[in-house]
Formats: structure tokens, sequence, C-alpha cells
């Protein structure tokens, strides 16, 4: 098997570390792997198949002889540096809301569009899209192409982890306190997140939705290619430290019923069922973490509507929701085209 070149931009991070043993776990066939970010991380080295890997500086010269490139480093970053690749001949893989919704860039969810990834010849650019919506289309793929859906309707349940290590760690520490009767400090988030819910993540639009939510709206549409689909979202960050959970609800054209969806999904790519409300089975962040599938359960008819469903949506939002998502689309593109 041939092997490839490949960079992790951001590998100091949460979603960068995940890229890396995401890389090993999969057998991803790896010439040579080379570790990008800030000057803060040089000299920080980080072990790959039993190898330490000492951690480079980012710089317009980084992607010389690289084949693909991972990135996850911020918006900012992969604004300047993801042409660069491109321009050296690197496939870039951007994790980022940089260039999701550029028309002339992909964005992709394997087990959903993966024929989109033959597009990165536009730019050399395939984005990943936001971890909330990955595992959201993963689940509505099979029931859009049996009954297609029209209208969908989410709240999310998000992991500190989707805001990155200083929020895991800010969620540790207030626990820790309030358990202690300590006085707690609030840095991260606007509010205390330990035992609480907030109904806010990114930033306010003039419209009253949040960034993350319109997100969710306008990834799910160019997905699906289908601009037709209405979508509205809530999202919260709770205090879970791995693993996005979502409630869905969804109208279709064609009458579906819950048990069709349940066989629809029990053979679906990238889905485990778990469905089982008699003996208190339904999917759990404690049992997605970690994991690369999409956990489906409590799926039932909406007895509000003629054509709805409702179903809860849980997955490993830095694995499945990020790193995974990356590795695997790297595998459809060196498998497919490269």
């Amino acid at each position: 098997m041939k092997s490839y070149n490949v960079a992790v931009v951001g590998a100091t991070g949460a979603v960068g570390n995940e890229m890396i043993r995401v890389l090993e776990d999969r057998n991803f066939p790896v010439k040579e792997l080379t570790l990008l970010a800030s000057e803060r991380s040089l000299g920080v080295e980080i072990d790959f198949h039993g190898k330490a890997i000492p951690v480079k500086v980012l710089d317009e010269n980084s992607f010389a002889g690289i084949d693909i490139g991972l990135f996850s480093a911020g918006g900012s970053v992969s604004e300047r540096y993801a042409p660069v690749a491109a321009a050296a001949g690197c496939v870039a893989i951007d994790n980022t809301s940089a260039f999701r919704m550029t028309p002339e860039i992909p964005l992709i969810v394997p087990e959903v569009n993966p024929e989109a990834i033959a597009q990165y010849r536009n730019k050399g650019i395939i984005a990943n899209p936001n971890c909330s919506t990955i595992q959201m289309v993963v689940a509505l793929k099979p029931i859009h192409d049996a009954a297609r859906i029209r209208r969908i309707v989410v709240s999310t349940y998000q992991a500190v982890s989707g805001t990155g290590k200083k929020a895991i760690t800010e969620l540790a520490e207030q626990t820790r306190a309030l358990m202690s009767c300590q006085e707690i400090q609030v840095k991260v988030y606007p509010h205390q997140i330990a035992f609480n819910c907030l109904p806010h993540i990114d930033v306010f639009l003039d419209n009253g939705y949040t960034k993350e939510e319109m997100k969710m709206v306008n990834e799910t549409k160019k997905i699906f290619n289908d601009p037709s689909i209405a979508v509205t979202a809530t999202t919260v960050r709770v205090p879970v430290f791995y693993g996005h959970s979502e409630s869905v609800n969804i109208e279709t054209e064609k009458k579906i019923t819950a048990e069709e969806v349940k066989k629809l999904l029990a053979a679906a790519p990238g889905v485990k069922l778990v469905d089982n409300p008699k003996e208190n089975s339904y999917p759990l962040a404690i049992y997605a973490a970690g994991q690369d599938d999409t956990f489906v359960g409590r799926i039932r008819e909406d007895e509000s509507i003629p054509n709805g469903i409702n179903m809860w949506v849980v997955a490993d939002n830095i694995r499945k929701g990020a790193a995974t998502n990356a590795v695997q689309i790297a595998e459809v593109l060196i498998r497919d085209y490269l």
C-alpha cells in the first residue's frame, strides 16, 4: 500500500492530539508525520506508533513534500495557511469554520456525501463540518434517502471539550471547588458551567440565533445539497466532558414509521442503534466517548404531526465530530483520488 506524508496543524490542541491518535488507531498509511503548531509548542514531543515526534513551528515553508494536511488550529490559522498548503500540492482538510460555506470547497461527511470530495480539486481544500452537524446528518442521511426530510428541529447538549482544553480544565476545577465549598473561577464561559446549562454557544447574531445554531442550519443544507430543507436549532453547553447529545425532530415528505427508521439505521454506515427503552438502553455520552460511531436511540413517531419522527443522537465530538471525520475524509481521498 502506498503511504503518504501527513501534517497535523494544531497538533498540541485537543483535536490535534486526537487526530494523531485516530491516524494511529485506523492504521492510516503514514510515510512521515509532521506535527505543526505555534512557537509556544516548540520542543514538545508527541508519541506516534511508539516514536516521539517533535513539534515544529508552523510557517510558510511547512508544507513542502506534504501530501495531506489536517488542520485544527483555529479559523485564522486555516485562512492563512490552508491556501499555502494547497499551493504546495498538499490537500488541506480543515476542521475550522473558515471554508465550510465557500461554494467551491466541499463540506464532507464520508457516510453522507463522499462523492463531493472530488471538488477538492477546485481549491485544494476540503472542509470538515461542525461537530454537532456531523453526527446529526450521519443519523438523518438514510431517512432522507428513504422519505425525504422537509424540516429538522434540533436541540443540542454539547460537551465542554468542544471549546477546547481550557474549558475541560474549567469544568473540572469548578466541580472540585463547588464540592469543596470553595469559590469558583469563571474564565472560559460567561457563566458557571459546572452543574449548569448555558443556552449560548459562540456569539449571538442579529436574528437572535447563535453562530453555532446557524452553522447547523447552513451546513446541513450544503451537505445534503438541498437548500429547501427547513432547519432550526437551539444549541446548549452542558457540564459533560466528552460527547454531544442531540434531540432531533424531523418531518418527512413521505410517511415512515419508527420501526422502518430503526431498520434503516441498524444497517447504516457509522451508526450504532441503541434503542431498547424497556431495558433503559439508549445512547449516553459516557458510552460514546472515545468511540467513532454515531449512536441513535429513543426513536419514536411524533404524534403531533402526520409524518414526524423523534430521536436522540449522541457522538464523541472530538472523535467523530472532528478528528475521525477528518481522517475518514483522508481515507476516501487516498482511496479514490490520490
